[in-house]
């Protein structure tokens, strides 16, 4: 754990239920002062989840317009066809566009409207415009397979939703792609040959984005005797902070039953290796796993983060590990950061993150991130969970039980973090060497050992306290990416 570092799955029924386990339960006090928190009456319902609403639009003119000399363009008076050619057969190309769009969109979970016809003319532009205003959605994507239609693309990319994806296919320009497209903030642009990839990737940041907006984060502190509420600006993330007091409540009313014992035993049995961590030690972790389940039920949230360091016995290790493989983000510390990173990862790659701290082999330039909340499911709830060991909880006594997961030597792995209230993604590319022993490192109950792609110094890669592992490579990356500069952020690392 950190010792310097400020406070600063779907599939579970008890987690997603709307209301709560607790029943009616009474009103948080309020501060006397005028600008007092609004009363939270408990249990708070969890936010409704809206799916994400893209319209789809597509720029070139049908065959006949250019034949007949009806095009806006100056090449009009000689029928002539610019780039892409008049074998590109645009309607063709529409079809199988708008098939796959359909597809990816169903899969995520997005609502796509696409425009009833092609646009070709200046006054349809305009139109699309007005008629998107006036019924906003969270973002458009601009198919244009014609060279001159690029400032159109632009313009409605610019004008048509909060943020967009300009898909321009590659032999539909005629040199270099436009910096104003290319180099645009709030907008994915793709130059590219029928790379569904790359747009899978630019509609998963809308979803992402959509699905933060409509998310309550819990935070637990210690440094706080009143419930508050804000929200994160740039994700639009609700934030509900309530004192450590609730949750220690909560766990010393959980008395252990046979069916907790059993369930504490069989995780136990799981374990390649159990070093110094006693069967009691097992149960108190299930206690506060039930602690957990039970504030996130009661305040609604998608995610918390808990200043864990000094709660003894009722530190919540084992349960982040848990509820972290099933994408229900768990951030140690109460650090704010982390944990959004997290529940940004949870959208875009739909993986548990690796909430650690940092340290370097500047000998063999490597990474080396330690903590002790690592999911054994890295790669989804329903893939094969990581082997894992059990020791205890590294800095201080009682010894409850911690994870030392095993990582796998020579996946593609990746280090994000976000930056709340910087507008700033931090994404570096690598794979992992080890999961190094203890001893000889030290560090926290799980360890991975990483070589970073292309870095000279791997020290240049610091990105503050606490950054997030992800298994994960350069294609999920580069969602990451989508998302940065869909929301005019300032991406930094080596995607």
């Amino acid at each position: 754990m950190c010792e310097s570092c400020s406070s600063g799955a779907f599939d579970r029924r008890r987690f997603l239920a709307a209301g709560g386990m607790l029943g009616a339960a009474a009103l948080l006090s309020t501060a006397a002062a005028d600008d007092a928190p609004a009363r939270l009456s408990l249990p708070v319902a969890r936010r409704e989840k809206h799916p994400a609403r893209v319209q789809v639009v597509f720029l070139y003119p049908p065959a006949d317009v250019v034949n007949e000399g009806r095009m806006e363009d100056s090449w009009r008076i000689h029928n002539w066809f610019t780039w892409p050619g008049n074998q590109f057969q645009p309607e063709q190309q529409a079809e199988k566009f708008t098939g796959k769009i359909r597809e990816i969109a169903a899969v995520l979970g997005i609502d796509v409207e696409f425009a009833p016809q092609a646009i070709y003319q200046e006054a349809k532009v305009n139109e699309f415009i007005a008629a998107a205003k006036a019924n906003p959605a969270d973002a458009v994507l601009v198919v244009n397979f014609w060279n001159t239609f690029s400032p159109w693309s632009h313009r409605i990319a610019a004008e048509a939703a909060p943020t967009a994806i300009v898909y321009h296919s590659v032999g539909s320009n005629h040199q270099l792609p436009p910096d104003y497209l290319r180099n645009a903030e709030g907008l994915y642009y793709i130059h590219s040959i029928e790379n569904w990839d790359e747009i899978e990737r630019g509609l998963r940041a809308v979803r992402a984005r959509k699905m933060l907006a409509q998310s309550r984060l819990l935070r637990v502190s210690g440094r706080i005797k009143e419930a508050a509420e804000g929200r994160e600006a740039l994700l639009d993330t609700e934030i509900v902070t309530v004192p450590a007091d609730e949750f220690n409540s909560l766990f010393d009313a959980i008395k252990p039953n046979e069916a907790m014992v059993r369930e504490a035993m069989q995780f136990k049995k799981g374990a390649e290796q159990v070093m110094d961590v006693g069967d009691d030690y097992f149960v108190e972790a299930f206690r506060a796993h039930r602690a957990v389940e039970q504030i996130l039920e009661r305040y609604g949230a998608d995610a918390v983060t808990i200043e864990c360091l000094f709660l003894k016995h009722r530190k919540p290790c084992l349960s982040f590990a848990i509820h972290n493989g099933q994408l229900v983000p768990c951030g140690c510390e109460n650090h704010l950061d982390a944990t959004l990173t997290m529940m940004l990862g949870r959208w875009l790659i739909e993986r548990a993150g690796f909430q650690h701290n940092p340290e370097f082999d500047t000998s063999e330039n490597r990474y080396f991130g330690a903590h002790c909340t690592c999911a054994l499911n890295l790669h989804g709830p329903k893939a094969q969970p990581q082997n894992y060991l059990v020791r205890p909880f590294f800095h201080q006594l009682p010894k409850t039980a911690a994870l030392d997961v095993q990582w796998t030597p020579g996946e593609p792995a990746l280090l994000v973090k976000y930056h709340s209230g910087k507008d700033n993604l931090s994404c570096w590319t690598g794979k992992v060497v080890n999961s190094p022993a203890s001893p000889p490192t030290g560090g926290c109950a799980t360890r991975v050992l990483m070589e970073i792609d292309g870095v000279g110094d791997v020290c240049d890669v610091y990105p503050g306290p606490h950054p997030v592992l992800f298994c994960g490579d350069r294609g999920d990356a580069r969602r990451f990416k989508a998302f940065a500069r869909m929301y005019r952020m300032k991406l930094e690392g080596n995607v």
